[in-house]
């Protein structure tokens, strides 16, 4: 299929087959019998690391849910047979460990904690909403600070404070991770300059919203960000713009409704290279920010929106079933931000004005 905002380029695979999930207690640590270079996966209940932790189930934030079953159990990995890069990456979104053990295999460590993302569906939703709504929302559920008089999420219950104590919880039960490298030497918070933010759909939104109010190494959004009607976007970024990055299909509702291509235009993006179809490109795809797919999906919107991750979804090959965007990700998480495309006009064909 062809698309107005298509540019031509090609891409390049590199198989891999996705190592089988291993299980651990939660809240404990187990050694599993791995093969040798494989990551090291570990579970914990926020609740459990720290006892601040509560439920806020007027926005279905929980720790536990109906049944009685934990819904507060946050994740992590990383492989020490490979040459560590000092990045930490979090991951704002559920568990996808097809996805971290490629993040693994680049030096990258991963952590997933647990936060409140289930308001979407609960607050702002009034016509019009409010141009800042959801981004105060997105911020408050991310700092714990007080940035919305639409919920009350304190900092033991922000994604900064989890990510906080997930990370000393994990520099205690797994020293030889090397964990403590992303704490500051009093241990008093996480070494901000070092960490990648990224999620796909809502948590990629809500990983760009915290990289404007807090600078961090990169943000990759995946099948994202949106927030339209909301003007966040534009506003200062602590991040610098270069260090954004973002990857979605075309037949995706974000993209064809203009939120993705608005939002990376608002975000800065265009000035660091075209918008590259990966399925016509090689890396380093122009040194570009904005990566696009247009692989065959079957018309199927949904199944375009979460394909760009790693999963059933994904773009793969059909005679061995290896992922055919393994390039893409590679890139995504380890390009360096200082390596960038050619600036590109803003493009008119765009909605950029989105309002209720």
């Amino acid at each position: 299929m062809t698309h107005h905002r298509f540019a031509s380029t090609i891409a390049v695979a590199f198989p891999l087959t996705a190592i089988a999930f291993v299980a651990f207690a939660l809240a404990t640590f187990t050694h599993a019998a791995e093969p040798a270079g494989s990551p090291t996966r570990l579970e914990a209940r926020a609740s459990e690391i720290d006892p601040r932790c509560q439920a806020h189930p007027e926005i279905g934030f929980l720790i536990e849910d109906a049944k009685g079953r934990p819904a507060d159990v946050q994740h992590a990995s990383v492989d020490t047979n490979v040459p560590a890069k000092g990045k930490l990456v979090i991951w704002l979104m559920g568990n996808n460990t097809a996805l971290f053990d490629r993040l693994n295999s680049y030096g990258l460590h991963v952590i997933r904690p647990h936060y409140a993302n289930r308001w979407f569906s609960l607050c702002c939703r009034e016509t019009p909403v409010g141009e800042h709504c959801r981004g105060n929302i997105r911020l408050e559920a991310a700092t714990g600070e007080d940035f919305s008089d639409e919920v009350d999420i304190p900092k033991p219950d922000g994604m900064m404070e989890r990510s906080l104590q997930f990370v000393r919880w994990l520099s205690e039960k797994h020293p030889e991770g090397n964990w403590d490298q992303f704490l500051t030497e009093d241990r008093s918070q996480l070494r901000w300059e070092n960490v990648i933010m990224s999620g796909s759909s809502h948590g990629s939104t809500t990983a760009a919203r915290f990289a404007k109010h807090v600078k961090v190494s990169r943000v990759v959004a995946l099948c994202g960000p949106r927030d339209q009607h909301q003007v966040w976007q534009a506003l200062p970024s602590a991040t610098p713009e270069n260090r954004y990055f973002g990857f979605s299909h075309v037949l995706d509702g974000g993209w064809t409704g203009d939120h993705y291509c608005r939002s990376w235009e608002l975000l800065g993006m265009h000035k660091f290279g075209p918008i590259v179809n990966v399925d016509q490109a090689s890396p380093p795809y122009s040194n570009t920010r904005r990566l696009i797919t247009d692989f065959d999906v079957g018309g199927d919107a949904g199944r375009a929106h979460s394909s760009v991750q790693p999963g059933s979804r994904a773009y793969k090959n059909p005679a061995d079933g290896s992922f055919m965007h393994e390039a893409v990700w590679r890139y995504l998480y380890t390009h360096p931000v200082d390596q960038v495309g050619e600036a590109t006009p803003l493009d008119e064909s765009c909605d950029k004005e989105q309002r209720q």
